[in-house]
């Protein structure tokens, strides 16, 4: 494991955040359910605006604290609002709006964002796990899309969900609402690997490591690219995905990767 040289902290609130070696780590801190409230997804949403444009992250963690990953939305605040004149339509609207633009914010940061799951990543939460670009789940982490259950079909984690695993899959979780294990959601293609609860951290960082040892623009133009050309159909996919080749190719961090490769050095990289 890389020497801590630089850590930088954040006060304690709904999300911690904390930085060092080029990663960020931000935890949801509201158990026991680090449930989804327009608060937490407004403070989530302003530390991942504020690391877009720091130079210094190349990697962001996003784990919790307690024995539940995330529990999705506040049903409670939410069922707080239905008195109102307009049994709580615009408060839902709010709510659904800031859930959503905080998903399309992982999937389209500039940095890589994985998922460190430990415990019950259910509904929104799952979502949450289905956004960030890889998953890391410890033995004991479990998955489920319940909504079903309670009279209200995971139609927004659900867009997260079919884009991580097979349709027939995602349609058995939102219809049955059952809980998965970490087995199963590895199978299904919802998390990269399982890892005993005591190596997480480890495992998690490691990844983090390695990925901010990349060129951060290769990495930012490969990450972009591919969500753009996923939606594509084939013959479009390969022609955007060529002139990214090509741009990619023009920027001096390509140049100075490959003059290293063929000189047998380590590369500098410029972020250019």
């Amino acid at each position: 494991m890389a020497e801590i040289v630089a850590i930088k902290t954040e006060p304690a609130g709904p999300v911690f955040a904390e930085q060092a070696n080029g990663i960020a780590r931000l935890t949801l801190a509201s158990p026991p359910a680090n449930a989804l409230s327009l608060s937490v997804m407004a403070a989530l949403q302003a530390e991942l605006d504020r690391l877009r444009d720091d130079r210094s992250v190349r990697v962001i963690i996003l784990a919790a604290s307690g024995k539940v990953f995330c529990a999705g939305h506040d049903l409670k605040e939410l069922t707080a609002h239905r008195g109102e004149a307009d049994r709580g339509r615009a408060f839902f609207e709010k709510t659904f709006a800031a859930c959503s633009a905080l998903m399309q914010t992982i999937v389209h940061h500039p940095k890589p964002v994985i998922a460190a799951v430990d415990g019950l990543a259910t509904a929104a939460g799952l979502q949450l796990v289905a956004s960030c670009d890889l998953a890391i789940a410890s033995h004991e982490a479990t998955f489920c899309t319940p909504g079903v259950n309670i009279g209200l079909f995971c139609s927004t984690p659900m867009v997260a969900l079919s884009r991580n695993v097979s349709r027939k899959q995602a349609m058995e979780m939102l219809l049955t609402g059952e809980t998965i294990d970490a087995t199963t959601a590895k199978d299904f293609g919802l998390v990269n690997r399982i890892v005993p609860r005591e190596y997480l951290n480890q495992v998690v960082t490691k990844y983090a490591q390695t990925i901010a040892s990349k060129s951060p623009l290769t990495i930012q133009t490969g990450k972009e690219a591919f969500y753009r050309q996923a939606e594509m159909g084939l013959s479009d996919a390969y022609a955007y995905a060529g002139r990214v080749m090509v741009d990619n190719m023009l920027a001096r961090d390509a140049e100075e990767g490959i003059s290293a490769f063929i000189g047998k050095r380590q590369p500098e990289w410029k972020g250019e």
